[in-house]
């Protein structure tokens, strides 16, 4: 009996996939539990209809990702602190401190989880931290520290 699953079952198949199964597996234990359904015309269609709204789905937020890119790489945030003599900062800049700067002077509030940032900055000057918005989209942000 073709069967199609509605949810992830081990050894068996994942959500969305239509296989073959044993007729009383499916009758007694798939479709009893909510698991899986017959993979009949009309129910084909509608997980048809489901994988074509997930695929639009998937490019909206490419193309929302890649919006975001083209915003943030005209910007730069400017971060302000205290530094002795050579240059060096008295502490280090972090990235939830890049974060707060730059919904500060630019409005837009960013994950700081997706920022690409090994370690603190601790010397003034220009310093570019690259931020994952998306599984195919990556985007590179300035961060200017400077005296205060």
């Amino acid at each position: 009996m073709k069967v199609i699953f509605l949810k992830d079952v081990k050894n068996k198949g994942k959500k969305g996939e239509v296989k073959e199964v044993a007729s009383g597996y499916a009758q007694n234990f798939l479709f009893k539990k909510g698991l899986a359904e017959e993979a009949n015309a009309v129910n084909l269609k509608k997980l048809d209809a489901q994988k074509e709204e997930v695929r639009q789905q998937e490019a909206d937020d490419l193309q929302a990702a890649k919006d975001l890119k083209a915003e943030l790489e005209g910007k730069e945030v400017e971060i302000k602190t205290k530094a002795g003599e050579d240059g060096r900062l008295f502490g280090s800049v972090s990235s939830k401190q890049v974060i707060e700067a730059y919904q500060k002077q630019h409005g837009l509030k960013l994950d700081k989880r997706k920022m690409d940032m090994p370690d603190t900055f601790k010397s003034l000057g220009y310093h570019k931290v690259s931020i994952k918005l998306h599984n195919e989209v990556e985007a590179e942000l300035k961060v200017h520290v400077v005296e205060q």
